[in-house]
């Protein structure tokens, strides 16, 4: 049985495949378009996932995309008719959605089939696919569910429950309430306005103080039935609609707040102006009102389901909200939850995983899948393929056995170089795991200024991860947990904050990844051999990239290596070093 999922015509554009109940690969599209969040129809996912298994599109039996275009249809043409002033928005949605039910007719002209699909195609609601990307997954039987983000299929939040192979919906919140638009608007009017900004104002918040919080609360509303609403006056979006163009395949979202939240809040800023205390104080009571929203819901979540089952149960959690790391931090601090799951591509993206598995364990009713709890699930290159592409392009290398690998890594970290590690697959989601990631020393008070200036040329208030040896985790946080595809960020122990300022925030916090032997050998080898030298066991973790995607091949490992000022590249055993530096 062989299952393809699909996120299409949307954000984040991805592709996976599940052949006989094992996933055999996931990835997004902008890996290979080199363009960030790619939407469209993700034929290069499609195809790689395909070549992956040997198989051609006439062998897939089902065919699952996350979008339903008859969910909550009637509630889309009755808020249309009663609010919205623009009929280009419409038209736009109509277009979007057509997209979407014509999808055999995009395979038919990609793949040039002379006939219809063999494959039987799934809608699955876009929210449905967010729970089941993070419940049928887990390594959960039983669980509360909750997905959470800006809108898909006209809801931005379901509450449900998981058990087994099947999934419930409790409750929903629709069109136009959302914490996700919440949160965009907020980013737009403090001046990020590209898609997927919103990461850079949850970097910000910890700069300022939380005192526009009575103000934000006139905007995003907790209300007595455990949900929330916005105060539709602040926003664009439930009146005059919010264009979406997707330019080059690019999402781009215009202007959601309105003239009244300037009114509440004062000038919006400007991309180019500077970001002064106000601003920051603005992000962080965006993120603190974000936070106690989030904490509202999954309170009533968890005393709802508790009623029903008699059971204090854990939680899945996805959505383009789950991705905020800050809050997902702090949530067994303020509810009654005490153990998660959120998947490494809780995005858009993973929602072709969700959609599949829905197929395959609610539709088909197959038994799950093993857990996911690595998130390296993308393209692979063999050693041949990485020889042939140094020599052809007259690169100097060696070829190490690991250890070899391992101890001049360390001893280049150790005095302060910075390493590309390209190792096995790619990750699939948002967050570099130590398969595609850039390397420095935690210790190192001037690593995030060595990093900047070499290699991402970011902004300053952006914090940088430690991946750390998972046995070590309580030792450095005050909270103890598996966090694998660093989806959470815990306070570091006041005492060990001088001993890691790169990887410190200014609030004394880390986004960490606990790297697990099991899941990534060879990753937890290096910071082991990092740790018996220095006594640290972690190191400085960002993403092989360069203001682009990920990195996904060798190809883009070795550009963005030279053209930047990394001193050492790893391609699997393959080691790469600047010039002028003996090897």
């Amino acid at each position: 049985m062989n299952i393809l999922g699909i996120n299409a015509f949307h954000g984040d554009s991805s592709a996976c495949l599940l052949v006989d109940g094992k996933l055999v690969m996931a990835i997004e599209e902008e890996r290979f378009k080199r363009i960030k969040h790619w939407a469209g129809f993700p034929i290069d996912a499609i195809q790689a996932c395909l070549s992956e298994a040997d198989l051609k599109i006439t062998d897939i039996d089902h065919i699952a995309i996350s979008r339903d275009p008859k969910a909550n249809f009637n509630l889309k043409i009755l808020h249309g008719l009663k609010s919205l002033k623009n009929p280009k928005y419409l038209l736009q949605r109509l277009a979007n959605r057509k997209k979407v039910q014509s999808i055999e007719q995009h395979f038919i002209s990609a793949f040039e089939l002379k006939k219809n699909l063999k494959a039987q195609i799934h809608n699955v609601e876009h929210h449905i696919s967010h729970l089941a990307s993070a419940f049928l997954a887990s390594p959960f039987e039983e669980a509360a569910l909750l997905s959470v983000d800006g809108f898909g299929d006209f809801s931005s939040t379901l509450l449900g429950y998981g058990k087994g192979s099947q999934i419930s919906v409790y409750e929903k919140v629709t069109f136009p309430h959302s914490i996700g638009v919440f949160y965009t608007a907020l980013t737009q009017y403090l001046g990020f306005p590209n898609y997927g900004d919103e990461y850079k104002v949850m970097g910000l918040a910890p700069y300022g103080k939380p005192e526009m919080v009575i103000e934000l609360k006139k905007i995003l509303i907790n209300t007595l039935d455990g949900l929330f609403k916005i105060e539709e006056k602040y926003f664009k979006h439930s009146t005059q609609g919010v264009q979406m163009s997707w330019n080059n395949c690019y999402p781009e979202i215009s202007q959601i707040f309105s003239s009244q939240m300037e009114k509440l809040l004062g000038p919006a800023r400007k991309k180019q102006d500077e970001l002064t205390q106000y601003h920051k104080d603005i992000a962080a009571s965006v993120q603190k009102v974000c936070e106690e929203t989030i904490f509202h819901v999954l309170n009533h979540l968890h005393a709802k389901i508790k009623t029903q089952t008699g059971k204090d149960l854990p939680l899945c959690m996805a959505g383009g909200v789950a991705q905020n790391s800050v809050a997902n931090g702090k949530i067994y601090l303020n509810t009654a939850f005490k153990n998660s799951y959120i998947p490494p591509a809780a995005t858009d993206a993973g929602t072709c995983i969700g959609a599949a598995l829905y197929v395959h364990n609610v539709i088909l009713g197959n038994p799950r899948v093993t857990p996911m709890l690595s998130g390296n699930l993308g393209s692979k290159f063999s050693e041949q393929y990485i020889l042939q592409m140094l020599e052809a392009k007259k690169v100097p290398f060696k070829k190490l056995n690991d250890s070899e690998i391992i101890h001049i890594c360390v001893e280049s970290l150790c005095e302060g170089g910075v390493v590309g590690w390209f190792h096995d697959r790619s990750e699939f989601g948002p967050r570099a795991l130590g398969f595609r990631s850039i390397l420095a020393d935690p210790r190192r008070a001037d690593a995030k200024d060595i990093l900047n200036e070499k290699i991402k040329r970011r902004e300053s208030f952006r914090p940088f991860a430690p991946s750390v040896l998972i046995e070590f985790v309580d030792e450095f946080f005050e909270q103890n947990d598996q966090v694998p595809f660093m989806e959470k960020v815990f306070v570091i122990r006041p005492e060990k904050r001088s001993l890691i300022p790169a990887v410190t925030h200014i609030d004394g916090t880390g986004r960490l990844q606990s790297v697990d032997k099991k899941a990534n050998e060879r990753y937890y080898n290096l910071i082991h051999h990092f740790y018996l030298k220095t006594g640290v066991p972690m190191l400085l973790n960002t993403s092989f990239n360069e203001n682009e995607p990920i990195v996904n091949s060798p190809n883009e490992a070795l550009d963005c290596f030279l053209r930047t000022k990394m001193d050492m590249l790893v391609l699997g055993n393959i080691l790469v070093k600047r010039a002028g530096i003996d090897i």
